[in-house]
């Protein structure tokens, strides 16, 4: 079972139908893994629930009820590297007080188990229940739980191994990303003007370009490129999917919970992401509610000036539109005449007061203390809280994973020294390297290292050159001798028994190779040579038909040879056709008439079976 690799169960396209319900249950492969996952615990289960399934992308949570209280089996989706670095955010903030759902170490020590090729957590089950949505005392909950929860990922380092994620450094190519394809919506609205939305979309696309293009602009003009500076650590991590669904209330205050999609970057950039949804949910940009929320995750993790204004671009960005309007990529025919406009029109109805919130919001700046951004010196390193548990030190460790050894070729390996192959990053377009995907699109040069102009090395003779060690030996000697025809085998035998005359090579494992032999003359023909050497010449005409009659001689021969018993009747041999006739049936000649209509309609005789002519 260990050998079984997890995938996404759910690999339909279109509008297939579903064999199962994939939302209610998993493969029985995914259940069998989970089964020995269990086992790898010090715990006794008596009951386990499915609550959640992703089948699109290969995860799960179950309820498990043990002699240990109720607990939680999570199965984490992405890659093991990518999960081992949600994991040890998940242990890290834990240790600095955070309300997160602790890890429970397996019977080896580690916080996890590997196993299908995916990592499995298990965690105690908290009883959590959602904050309120129908007033603003439930988003400020949520607000002020997300900033605890920010705070707490300050300083925060990945284990060893674990894949690196980070956003910090990707604000202005998300920015651009917008506008352009802001613009391939304008383009498809062209290219299928016929639907319902197409002009709709038309009439406010340059409105929203102009947005994105401008938040740009401001994003470049604003202390974004020194905050970066400070590094990732400095920052922290953000959750990426945080909501009302991902922070609840429980024991103690509000809980934060499903870490995997943690990753580096602004911290705010959740608090943005929260603020504008539950505006487009409202249907209006409510200034109270926008600065209520502002407030409370201010109180739990405080903003400078320039963090504050930083937030205010990002919203000031169409994120809605976009994010609604993106789904015409896909199907754009479907989309366009049937969602398109009641969606279009709700979004545009619901920025008419956004423009006005965030100016009024903007006038607000001075309550906020300016920010220490001046020396962008590399940060301190943060020293990460130590354990005293025995697992500590050997429980982030993953199983090896097999990967081909590449040689680097000699061209690819002369670049590296000149300049550093940038890899396309998908969400934007631009060419980056692994090790630098999470940091400033640039392009980083190193040193070039001029060559000197090499001298071209005098000729020479092929007699004068020696032998390269090695070659000739292993090479595989195929030998023509059975090949060749009696004639060929004589003068090749004769030609070695020939003793070896001056100027020939002769070939010796110690002696130095000799200068070969010059080769013979090639012997002359023709009418002219032949009476040159006192011959008499033949007719080109008289040696045609000698040839042509020793060729029809040699083939009667051979045909003579080739009869051979076909059977035999009443004691009489049957024997082979003669090599003169192709078959053994007399030749019809073809009829003189035409075919009349009548034996024109007849059916055509199948293949492989004799008929007569049709007459």
């Amino acid at each position: 079972m260990e050998q079984y690799l997890i995938t996404p169960w759910d690999t339909r396209t279109g509008t297939e139908p579903a064999p199962v319900n994939w939302d209610l249950q998993v493969p029985p492969e995914v259940d069998a893994i989970a089964e020995q996952v269990m086992r790898q615990y010090d715990m006794k289960v008596s009951s386990r629930t499915l609550i959640t399934s992703k089948p699109d992308k290969g995860g799960a949570i179950w309820k498990i009820e043990t002699n240990k209280g109720p607990r939680s089996l999570k199965l984490l989706h992405r890659t093991p590297e990518r999960s081992l670095f949600s994991v040890g955010l998940q242990d890290y903030v834990v240790r600095q007080g955070a309300r997160v759902p602790a890890l429970i170490p397996a019977n080896d020590g580690k916080l996890f188990v590997e196993m299908g090729g995916k990592l499995w957590i298990v965690t105690d089950w908290i009883a959590l229940t959602p904050a309120t949505k129908v007033d603003l005392v439930g988003a400020q909950e949520l607000c002020y739980g997300l900033g605890e929860f920010h705070r707490h990922t300050k300083g925060y380092l990945p284990p060893f191994g674990a894949k690196n994620s980070s956003r910090l450094y990707r604000w202005p190519n998300y920015y651009q990303k917008i506008a352009k394809k802001i613009g391939w919506m304008r383009e498809m609205a062209k290219a299928y003007r016929d639907t319902a939305a197409s002009p709709s979309i038309l009439a406010v696309v340059d409105e929203y370009e102009r947005q994105a293009l401008e938040a740009l602009e401001r994003l470049k003009a604003s202390a974004y490129p020194r905050m970066v500076a400070m590094g990732e650590p400095h920052w922290g991590l953000v959750h990426q999917d945080y909501g009302w669904s991902n922070g609840q209330n429980g024991p103690g205050g509000l809980w934060v919970i499903d870490l995997d999609g943690v990753s580096y970057d602004l911290p705010f950039r959740d608090l943005r992401k929260l603020i504008t949804s539950t505006m487009d949910d409202m249907g209006v940009w409510d200034l109270t509610w926008m600065r209520g929320m502002i407030d409370a995750y201010h109180q739990a993790n405080p903003l400078d000036a320039e963090s504050y204004e930083v937030l205010l671009i990002d919203m000031a960005v169409p994120n809605e539109f976009y994010k609604h309007l993106k789904e015409m990529f896909f199907d754009p025919l479907t989309f366009l005449n049937t969602e398109a406009e009641g969606i279009l029109q709700r979004v545009v109805a619901t920025d008419r007061t956004k423009a006005q919130a965030l100016a009024e919001l903007a006038a607000e700046r001075s309550k906020y203390k300016p920010g220490s951004y001046e020396s962008a010196a590399v940060p301190a390193e943060v020293k990460r809280i130590s354990s005293d548990s025995p697992w500590d030190q050997q429980s982030w460790g993953l199983q090896p994973q097999e990967k081909e050894d590449r040689k680097v070729p000699a061209a690819e390996e002369s670049k590296k020294g000149r300049l550093k192959i940038k890899k396309k990053d998908a969400d934007t377009g631009e060419k980056r390297s692994e090790q630098e995907k999470e940091k400033p699109a640039e392009v980083v040069s190193s040193p070039v290292v001029r060559l000197k102009p090499m001298k071209k090395k005098a000729s020479v003779p092929a007699a004068k050159r020696k032998p390269r060690a090695g070659k000739v030996s292993q090479r595989k000697v195929i030998p023509l001798a059975p090949y060749l025809s009696e004639e060929s085998r004589a003068a090749r035998s004769g030609q070695a028994k020939k003793k070896p005359i001056s100027g020939e090579a002769v070939s010796s494992p110690s002696s130095k190779p000799a200068v070969p032999a010059k080769k013979p003359a090639v012997k002359k023909r023709g009418a002219a040579a032949v009476k040159k050497a006192g011959g008499k010449v033949v007719p080109l005409s008289k040696r045609r038909a000698a040839a042509a009659k020793r060729v029809k001689g040699q083939a009667a021969q051979k045909a003579v040879k080739s009869i051979k018993r076909v059977g035999s009747t009443k004691g009489k041999t049957k024997k082979a056709a003669q090599p003169g006739k192709k078959h053994s049936f007399t030749k019809v000649p073809a009829p003189s008439k035409k075919l009349n209509r009548q034996a024109a309609n007849k059916p055509r005789p199948k293949k492989g079976v004799k008929t007569r002519g049709v007459r």
